[in-house]
């Protein structure tokens, strides 16, 4: 079969050099196995690395092969759910805190990035784009409850002619414009998170897929894959909508759903600015959204076009490319040279889902498209939790969540004919 391969990405075409891992071959004793090599693994790995502890993760492809490595490389505030959901889900102090652990996340990505010196891009700025006059009331709801009620300063609304020199477009009548906000390389990203655990010890396998995992009588976990097993006193589920059958309990609170990203060719550092002049991260409200960005080459990386339905007859390039020429349609003449897509996992609510299945097992997923930040951070709490200082990571463990409805068969069919109510409200 060979060894695993990155998506034909822009993100591994640019990618820095990375060292091939080995299988996991034979038995390994460990205090914490992590599972997934993804943005939330590699963090938790690293801080439980930081605190003293033997790790070992476990990777079934390449570190960062899924949507930590193929993502839009937005690093953006808050849960995907909303501050009004979460606190009628769990309370006005629990959601407060929430929003806390996000904020903390963005801090937390800027100083893992100094820290090791991970070269990824980073670049300050992010733009919430209304399409709607009903989205410019609601941005400029937001941004009053973000400044006076969370104390979130880096916020402000940018009116439609201000906008209109920052994005060269028509298409949008107003915007949130946030300062700590962001975007970066996110596969550079996850290589530098995944060389950083290195530095502390953390033993990396990739082609290792946890087939199965199981209590032991000393109250150890033992971890199965096709090559050996790894028994850990502690083990932190991060797979996400790849952990499949070997997490069920946790598949049927999360679907994969497949989203698509075009890179253009590179456009020239003069063109790249006139279309988004401040380099700031672009994403639009609707449900079924836009989002772009500058890359450091000076190209336009354009994402979207959400595919719920599973088939693969979509033709994603095609689609994601119109819908790019209807934000920049200046851009008609300009070759695609990248054109890529994958599963990122959303829950039914919308908020992360972090959790136990037993006292030494451990999940972090359901970032819902904010898991370029949120993730790092998730690492962080379930590494505290780990080491007997859960309170943080309870919080989030407290949010409810409901199984996907329609079973196995008919959960995707179900989540079809949502979508199609919100995509006729994108029109109205």
């Amino acid at each position: 079969m060979g060894r695993p391969v990155y998506v034909d990405s822009y993100y591994a075409a640019s990618a820095h050099a990375a060292p091939v891992r080995p299988a996991l071959a034979g038995s390994l004793d460990c205090d914490v196995c992590v599972v997934g090599g993804g943005l939330a693994g590699c963090s938790a790995a690293l801080h439980l690395a930081e605190r003293g502890l033997a790790v070992a993760l476990l990777e079934e492809q390449r570190v960062g092969w899924g949507a930590s490595g193929r993502s839009g490389g937005q690093a953006i505030f808050g849960v995907a759910a909303g501050q009004a959901k979460l606190t009628r889900l769990i309370g006005a102090a629990d959601a407060r805190a929430v929003w806390d652990v996000s904020v903390e996340g963005l801090a937390l990505l800027r100083s893992l990035i100094e820290r090791f010196r991970i070269d990824c891009d980073l670049t300050d700025g992010y733009l919430l784009t209304a399409v709607k006059p009903r989205h410019e009331r609601e941005l400029e709801a937001e941004v009053a409850e973000l400044r006076e009620i969370y104390g979130y300063s880096s916020v402000r609304y940018v009116q439609r002619e201000e906008l209109r020199a920052l994005l060269a477009t028509e298409r949008y009548l107003g915007a949130l414009y946030d300062t700590s906000s962001g975007h970066l390389h996110p596969l550079n990203y996850t290589l530098g998170l995944a060389a950083a655990a290195e530095s502390f010890g953390v033993r990396i396998f990739e082609d290792s897929r946890a087939t199965s995992f199981s209590a032991t009588a000393s109250s150890r976990v033992r971890i199965a894959t096709a090559g050996g097993e790894v028994r850990a006193r502690h083990l932190v589920l991060c797979g996400n909508v790849y952990l499949g059958a070997t997490a069920p309990a946790l598949a049927r609170k999360i679907m994969g759903v497949a989203t698509y990203i075009v890179a253009t060719e590179p456009l020239g550092e003069a063109r790249a600015r006139g279309l988004v002049a401040n380099n700031a991260a672009t994403c639009d409200m609707n449900w079924v959204l836009d989002y772009f960005r500058r890359s450091a080459d000076h190209r336009l990386l354009f994402g979207g076009r959400v595919n719920y339905s599973g088939l693969r007859s979509f033709d994603a390039p095609a689609a994601t490319r119109a819908r790019m020429l209807s934000v920049f349609p200046q851009l008609q003449s300009v070759r695609i040279d990248y054109a890529w897509g994958g599963e990122v996992d959303i829950t039914l609510n919308r908020a992360p889902h972090f959790g136990r299945l037993a006292p030494n097992v451990y999940f972090l997923q359901g970032f819902s498209g904010h898991g370029m930040a949120l993730t790092g951070i998730a690492g962080k709490l379930v590494a505290e939790a780990v080491a007997g200082t859960a309170s943080r990571f309870d919080v989030f463990a407290r949010i409810p969540h409901a199984d996907f409805p329609g079973g196995a068969a008919l959960r995707r069919p179900a989540l079809v004919l949502a979508m199609l109510y919100y995509r006729l409200k994108d029109l109205l």
